[in-house]
């Protein structure tokens, strides 16, 4: 029996950090599935699977929380990092009391670990926090 591989659910219009967060996490050793709207991940038959999100905040037609908002009507309890392009504290705020596992600020630092980090708090079920 293999063991599963915790399917990684990413969510962001920016095409270039979407595809580059998908290779970090497969770099991980995890299923990474792309989306490029929140509406798209919400059709997908792999959400069932996803065991953390990743969200850009600020997109298009249905944001970030948005997105949380529809997950937790429909049931699902996933785990999210929220990232952002535009921070600030109240927008940092409201991510963590609505439960984000961290809060990352765009450009991400891939080589720098912390979305590692973050990623492993949400699969191992360790404390909330902004790294």
């Amino acid at each position: 029996m293999g063991r599963e591989v915790p399917v990684i659910s990413i969510v962001d219009d920016d095409d270039l950090c979407r595809e580059a967060v998908e290779h970090l996490v497969r770099s991980l050793g995890l299923t990474a599935c792309a989306f490029a709207s929140a509406e798209l991940c919400l059709r997908s038959p792999r959400l069932k699977e996803t065991r953390c999100l990743i969200a850009d905040i600020q997109m298009p037609t249905m944001d970030g929380f948005e997105l949380q908002q529809q997950l937790s009507e429909l049931g699902f309890a996933i785990p999210i990092i929220f990232v952002t392009a535009f921070p600030d504290d109240a927008v940092k705020t409201r991510a963590m009391d609505a439960g984000a596992v961290c809060f990352l600020n765009k450009p991400l630092d891939l080589g720098g670990g912390r979305l590692a980090a973050c990623l492993q708090r949400a699969l191992g079920g360790g404390p909330s926090e902004s790294p």
